[in-house]
């Protein structure tokens, strides 16, 4: 999993500071949204929480897991129920993307600190 520095930059108007943050909100987003891919809930919540995971990702360049989180979205969105083991197989695979997604963003985290981006002067960071 990666994050496409390129495409979070032209999203935040190339400005790292911003960027960083966006990043540091898609882990908190991950983070709620991450709870809810739960075999344990009924199929159309854990559909929600991948389509909201999904627009997440793309917003941040993620586009791999985005397309991950669109296939359990399709799924849970099907109208034949997904038994509960092919539920916790799916989801479970999700949350191992997830993990590897985070620490994507922790390592774009530490591109976008690197000199010569353009920052802003008024960072919450």
């Amino acid at each position: 999993m990666q994050i496409e520095i390129d495409h979070l930059l032209k999203m935040t108007g190339g400005d790292a500071n911003l960027a960083d943050e966006v990043l540091e909100i898609f882990r908190n987003q991950a983070e709620t949204w991450g709870r809810m891919l739960s075999a344990d809930l009924d199929q159309t919540e854990w559909a929600d929480a991948a389509h909201a995971l999904k627009g997440a990702a793309l917003s941040i360049g993620a586009a791999e897991f985005a397309e991950s989180c669109a296939k359990v979205e399709t799924r849970g969105r099907a109208e034949e129920r997904a038994s509960r083991v092919e539920a916790a197989a799916l989801l479970s695979a999700l949350k191992d993307d997830l993990v590897h997604v985070i620490e994507a963003c922790a390592r774009a985290s530490y591109e976008l600190s690197k000199p010569g981006l353009s920052r802003s002067k008024d960072s919450n960071s």
